[in-house]
């Protein structure tokens, strides 16, 4: 399943009262690695941002004047997330921001279009309770390198969240492989991550084959034709 780390950066707090989106970052990852297929918008929000807004994500009213409409984009925004799984750190206050604009354009919430959503924040309270869990406290946390978030972007801000959960579920792609010690009888566990590795797929050649038949032909002749293979008439 392709799952997309989602961010936006808004005017302010309240898409009920009339707050906009004014960026979406968007991050693809397929089988736990990054592709590169990312979606990033700025778009004008029809209004100037609250000044405690500014002073987050400095995205200045100015800026936004010539970009596009959330209108104009939103079919190239939904084809994007179509099936995926959406992850989302705090997912309530992002998803409340989209089903709004959704809404003003005529169409159905973003559960229609989408998998499931997940939300980190909510993961990293299960897992740390009792901490700061805001997207920097996890970078810190996770040794996630943060040090170009000066100010909130969503698609840096996306990159980073794909990076604090690759951590967060390192777990979870991990072959665990038990041996018990002959001389105690505590077990002992090795946690390998092979998420990066790709196993390569090597054909036999047609040399290689005629090698392989002939030391079957060998093994077969010397036990008398009782081979399983000849048996089940392999």
């Amino acid at each position: 399943m392709r799952q997309i780390f989602l961010d936006t950066e808004t005017t302010g707090l309240s898409a009920d009262n009339g707050d906009r989106i004014i960026e979406i970052g968007c991050v693809e990852l397929l089988n736990r690695k990054l592709t590169g297929n990312n979606l990033h918008f700025y778009l004008n929000p029809e209004r100037d941002s609250h000044e405690d807004a500014l002073k987050v994500h400095g995205i200045s009213n100015e800026f936004l004047r010539d970009k596009p409409k959330f209108a104009e984009v939103v079919d190239e925004v939904l084809a994007y997330l179509q099936d995926a799984e959406v992850i989302i750190h705090n997912a309530p206050f992002d998803l409340g921001f989209l089903n709004k604009e959704l809404e003003l354009v005529g169409r159905p919430p973003l559960k229609n279009f989408i998998a499931n959503v997940v939300d980190t924040l909510v993961m990293a309270k299960d897992m740390f309770p009792g901490k700061r869990n805001s997207l920097d406290a996890l970078c810190d946390r996770l040794e996630v390198d943060n040090s170009g978030r000066t100010l909130h972007g969503a698609l840096l801000d996306a990159e980073l969240l794909a990076d604090v959960y690759i951590n967060m579920t390192r777990g979870q792609n991990t072959l665990v492989m038990e041996e018990e010690n002959q001389t105690h009888t505590q077990t002992q566990r090795v946690n390998m991550d092979l998420s990066g590795f790709e196993l390569p797929v090597i054909v036999a050649n047609e040399q290689e084959q005629t090698q392989h038949l002939e030391v079957l032909a060998q093994i077969d002749k010397a036990s008398g034709g009782k081979t399983v293979w000849r048996a089940s008439g392999a």
